[in-house]
């Protein structure tokens, strides 16, 4: 018997905002009846753009239904942005906590939240974005990808936390050997990470210093990646720790202008320069 919270039996037993929108602006599907769990999420966006209305449905255990149904509370009123900002772990707060053998029950709802946001902004077919790679686990169908996202953003350390999170390794355990390399691999590359994180935290840069070695990584990393698809971006001004800058081309238009911003911008950025830096835009 899971030892389940009063908030998780209470959205498992009176589950809210079960059902389908017609027409939704967004729509998020994931997981499959053949794994267990499977989650479609839908919503629709008021005249500001923030979530008017979620609806759910779901096959799978009383922690999908109550994942998926603390979801749809959660992101009532929030915009786009607001809303990608919330984790597997968030969910599972939401609720009080989960048992650990149910964790992918959350990450599950995060996966559909981030297909029916892609999907409200023109960029999918309400489909997550398939990870690609060999599959490790081949009961369950799981590919290295997705095992080794799982093991950095929910910072993992055992073959047992990667079952609760992705189901991998929760068959017949042939692929736990290979789990554990997995395991060793990414936590060698975290604390790499941290150490040139830790490094450039504590290097002394003057403000002159610091305008330079962000105009060089926007003209010679940022800017280059942009171009790609089109898009570009100028240095405005630097004021202290935050970063002002103009995008350009298809990135000045772009639904996703924020992503590109937050995820791609600011984190080379503060990986190079200072872990507190903020980028801004300039219209």
């Amino acid at each position: 018997m899971w030892n389940y919270s009063k908030k998780v039996i209470d959205h498992f037993l009176h589950p809210r905002n079960v059902g389908e929108i017609e027409n939704p602006d967004g729509l998020g599907e994931v997981g499959s009846l053949a794994c267990g769990d499977m989650l479609r999420l839908t919503f629709t966006l008021d005249e500001n753009g923030r979530i008017k209305d979620a609806k759910f449905k779901t096959f799978g255990c009383a922690s999908a239904i109550a994942s998926s149904s603390a979801l749809t509370e959660m992101i009532k009123g929030k915009t786009l942005e607001e809303a990608e900002k919330i984790t597997n772990r968030d969910i599972a707060e939401f609720l009080g906590g989960l048992p650990e053998e149910k964790m992918h029950c959350s990450v599950m709802g995060r996966e559909a939240l981030e297909a029916a946001i892609d999907n409200a902004r023109g960029e999918s077919n309400g489909k997550p974005h398939q990870l690609e790679g060999r599959v490790v686990c081949k009961c369950f169908g799981v590919t290295e990808d997705v095992i080794r996202e799982a093991i950095r953003i929910n910072n993992l350390t055992t073959v047992e936390e990667i079952t609760h999170f992705t189901k991998a390794g929760g068959g017949c355990t042939l692929c736990h050997d290979e789990l554990k390399k997995m395991l060793e691999e990414e936590r060698g590359i975290a604390a790499e990470a941290k150490e040139k994180e830790v490094t450039v935290e504590t290097k002394a840069m003057t403000n002159v210093e610091k305008v330079h070695r962000v105009e060089e990584l926007l003209k010679n990393r940022i800017a280059p990646a942009l171009a790609q698809d089109g898009g570009g971006v100028e240095l405005v001004d630097v004021d202290k720790n935050v970063v002002y800058v103009r995008l350009k081309g298809a990135c000045a238009s772009c639904p996703a202008s924020e992503r590109t911003m937050r995820q791609f911008i600011e984190k080379e950025l503060q990986k190079e320069v200072t872990q507190s830096i903020r980028v801004e835009e300039m219209v």
